[in-house]
């Protein structure tokens, strides 16, 4: 097992990092920019190196300057956590290059999911299903063509990259054309999918050791989001029978196998609802924000898992052995202002009130007196509602996201106050538009409901709902 850990981040994963770490008894060392010397991930770690100026670009994102303080550190293994660095497969060659080790998948397996072309390309032979797509473009003449043989609606997504950043959805040409306007098919690498109308975010945990096992812990609905963005997640999908259960989570492995995958990673997939048939997307190689989820129905704990695997240990768990006890769901808090299309709210945070009780667990890396940055992501923090039903977990994260106060900073809890107050979102009715189309409705909160909309809904919401 590492003797010390650095964490190539900051904020929330972080700390989830640094905790995971002193359960296991290892060492930690923080890393901070200039605008972070005050973080909670510094406050917690054993040691802290400074890396830079508060421009992630100049610290988060400098890799000689964290391979450095890894290296005066006396740290042996590096973690990620997302974003930033965590899907650069060039960092992760540095870092076993410089006799280290990088906990997550390897390089190459980096590098191969990290390209959607490659990625896709390496599913075929599995006959995995995909929706319709295109090569990598190269003109504008080339994407015109392209859509028109993908044929319309079609979604321009990057070739690398993740997160659901840089997308564009065209119903027609001349969406397209304008588009095209924005999108420079000739400066950065970008392929079309046919895209979805009607579909359901769906992803799945998979893990693997470095002996050839290759495990699924179950799927997280992920369909509430905002620009592409992911709101809130929850495990199980309400949408998924027990046999479409079992075979998202069989096509996740066979997806995983295709990349030799190992360590912790997630596939995603779409489900078209007009067929109730699964999409692969891609595959995250790296630990996700909403693990939270996975660990609450599972009782897994996954960056402890990340570590062990990476200290060359195998599972020690089968397939057999994974069971789901319950239902979870996790809300994103982020420094945003939805009434004002979620502009970022960067600022001090002047008041702070953590939610706690009963089947609640909270992770972020603030505090009241710290200050929100506006040079980085604007998650401040994640509760986890744990529920022995769906309705349960609902009435727990709705008491939950009540104590949760913050003042100094706009933020998203009036949203997912709302969000948890919506009948369809109740009985489960989403889909990936789900925000985009319920957004203007919560502009009315206060408008009263018809009674045939009352009644269209109270059954479904009696079935759905456990009143703890």
């Amino acid at each position: 097992m590492f003797k010390r850990v650095l964490i190539a981040n900051r904020g929330e994963i972080a700390v989830r990092i640094i905790r995971a770490c002193q359960e296991l008894d290892i060492e930690t060392v923080a890393v901070y920019s200039a605008a972070d010397a005050n973080a909670l991930h510094v406050q917690l770690a054993d040691m802290a190196c400074p890396i830079g100026p508060a421009d992630a670009s100049e610290s988060y994102l400098n890799m000689a300057a964290i391979l450095e303080a890894a290296k005066s550190s006396g740290a042996d293994a590096i973690h990620p956590g997302y974003g930033f660095l965590s899907e650069n497969a060039d960092f992760a060659e540095q870092v076993t290059a410089a006799g280290m080790t990088w906990i997550g998948p390897l390089a190459e397996t980096i590098r191969q999911v990290g390209d959607k072309d490659i990625a896709r390309a390496a599913m075929v032979p599995s006959g995995i299903p995909m929706a319709k797509g295109s090569e990598p473009l190269t003109s504008n003449e080339m994407a015109l063509t392209a859509a028109r043989e993908t044929g319309y609606p079609v979604i321009l997504k990057p070739v690398a990259g993740g997160g659901g950043k840089g997308m564009f959805v065209a119903h027609q040409e001349e969406d397209l054309k304008n588009i095209l306007q924005l999108a420079d098919v000739t400066k950065t690498k970008f392929y079309f999918e046919h895209y979805i109308e009607r579909s359901r975010h769906i992803e799945v945990q998979i893990v693997a050791d470095n002996f050839g096992t290759v495990l699924h812990l179950g799927e997280r609905e992920c369909s509430l989001q905002r620009r592409n963005q992911k709101l809130l997640e929850e495990s199980p999908s309400p949408a998924l029978t027990h046999e479409m259960r079992k075979q998202v989570g069989l096509l996740a492995i066979q997806a995983a196998k295709s990349v030799h995958y190992t360590n912790i990673g997630t596939v995603e997939f779409l489900l078209d609802l007009s067929n109730n048939e699964f999409y692969f997307m891609e595959i995250n190689p790296r630990i996700q924000v909403e693990h939270g989820v996975t660990e609450a129905v599972t009782g897994i704990d996954l960056v402890r898992t990340q570590i062990r695997l990476a200290a060359g240990e195998p599972l020690d768990f089968t397939q057999k052995d994974v069971t789901f006890t319950g239902h979870a769901i996790e809300c994103r808090i982020n420094a945003e202002d939805p009434d004002n299309n979620f502009l970022p709210s960067p600022g001090k945070i002047t008041g702070w009130h953590a939610p706690g009780g009963p089947r609640i667990r909270f992770d972020s890396g603030f505090a009241a007196g710290l200050t929100i940055e506006p040079y980085y992501d604007s998650l401040i923090a994640k509760v986890v509602a744990h529920g022995r039903t769906r309705g349960d977990a609902i009435k727990i994260m709705q008491r939950a996201i009540r104590e949760f106060q913050v003042d100094g900073i706009k933020t998203t809890i009036p949203l997912h106050k709302r969000i948890l107050e919506d009948d369809y979102f109740r009985t489960g009715n989403i889909d990936t538009q789900f925000i985009k189309k319920r957004l203007p409705a919560y502009a009315h909160t206060h408008a009263k409901a018809t009674l045939k909309d009352k009644m269209d809904q109270a059954a479904a919401i009696n079935s759905s709902l456990y009143y703890a």
